[in-house]
Order: C-alpha cells, then structure tokens, then sequence
C-alpha cells in the first residue's frame, strides 16, 4: 500500500520546486518591466513591414536595437522597482522568441542568412514546443529561462542588426561582417544549448514522475 509520503507525494513536492519561483510572483499586469515587454512585442511587426516592405534597413536596425536595450532593462527594472511579475515571467521570454524567429523569417526571405541556420533555430523552438506540451501533460508549469538562454538572446538580438550592417557592398559591410557572423555563430550555438539543457530538464522530471508512479 502506498502511504500518503509515497509516490504521489513526492511528485507533488518536485511540482512545487518548479512553481515556487514564479507561484511568489505578485500578479501585476501594470509595470514599467511589463510595458517594455509590450513595447518589445509591438515592435516585431513594425521590424517585419519596415525589412519586408520599404526595405528601410536603417530603421530596421534602429528597432532591433530598441528592442534588445528593453530586453536587457526590463529585468534590471524589474528588480530595482520591485515589479517582477507572473505576467513579466511570460511575456519576457515569448517576446525574445517572437523577435528571434520573425527576424530570421525575415532575413531568409531577403537573403540575409542561409535557410539552414533558420531551419536549425526554429527548429529548436518547435522541439521546445512539445517539451513544453509534455511537460503540461504531467502537470508542470514552463520552467524557468535558463542563464545560458537569456545570454544566447542578448547576443543574438545585437547580432541580427550587424548582419543586415554586413549586408551590402562598401567599407562598413566589410568591417562589420565577421564581427556579425561571429556572434551569430556564438549566439546560435549557446542558443541551442540552452535548448538541450531545458529539454534534459524536462526528460528528469518526466522520468522521475514514471518512476515515482511505478513504484510499490
């Protein structure tokens, strides 16, 4: 028979481990960090149609990086207001996404980047994309942004506007792209590994809940 410290139990502490950060998060939805965030996602968009359609790659820059300072302050804000959030939890890391896939939607669609680097990172969040499907279905929240995936972010999101610095002709191409591909390189490959280790994490929980079920 199973007693009430069993199998269940002990599944149920590893679920609050994982919520406890976020489950003391005040609910607020009106922050200055949540506003940032709103301003990041509205910025997507307006990055797509200025690439896309003008071609105005100046502009384009100038929102990409808009976009990666209200990344790197929304945190900090968050922090030393004291406006950290549920709601700031999620919509930080969903607007980091959105920006990283539409840009490089964007950038295949003018020739900016190959279609296998593309193919690579989306691909990752769509494998990230069920992990978090299983990890619904055994009763887990998101887990927390790992360190190593907010770094891949910040490098990427400053690296997205030097590649389109590198793409043309003239002096300031030549300057800026290896620096562009090297921290695309660099970003892509810690962006991956990020990755990884958020699916490692998920495949633990998973497979301490079967064993905790499984046993006597």
């Amino acid at each position: 028979m199973t007693s009430s410290n069993g199998p269940s139990a002990a599944a149920s502490a590893r679920r609050a481990s994982v919520v406890s950060d976020r489950n003391v998060l005040p609910d607020r939805v009106w922050t200055l960090p949540n506003a940032l965030s709103v301003l990041r996602l509205l910025g997507v968009p307006l990055f797509l149609w200025l690439l896309l359609g003008p071609q105005a790659d100046g502009w384009a820059v100038v929102v990409l990086m808009v976009s990666g300072a209200t990344d790197w302050a929304d945190g900090k804000l968050a922090r030393a207001l004291g406006q950290s959030s549920r709601l700031g939890a999620l919509l930080d890391p969903a607007a980091d996404r959105l920006y990283i896939v539409a840009t490089l939607i964007a950038f295949v669609l003018r020739d900016v980047v190959p279609l296998w680097l593309v193919a690579v990172l989306v691909g990752r969040e769509l494998v990230l994309g069920l992990a978090l499907m299983v990890l619904r279905a055994h009763g887990y929240p998101p887990l927390q942004v790992h360190y190593l995936g907010k770094a891949a972010t910040f490098i990427l999101l400053y690296a997205f506007p030097l590649l389109l610095l590198a793409d043309g002709d003239g002096p300031v191409a030549a300057v800026t792209a290896p620096v562009a591909w090297a921290l695309t390189v660099w970003g892509s490959a810690l962006y991956l590994l990020a990755g990884v280790f958020y699916v490692v994490q998920v495949a633990g929980l998973v497979r301490a809940d079967r064993s905790a079920g499984a046993a006597p």
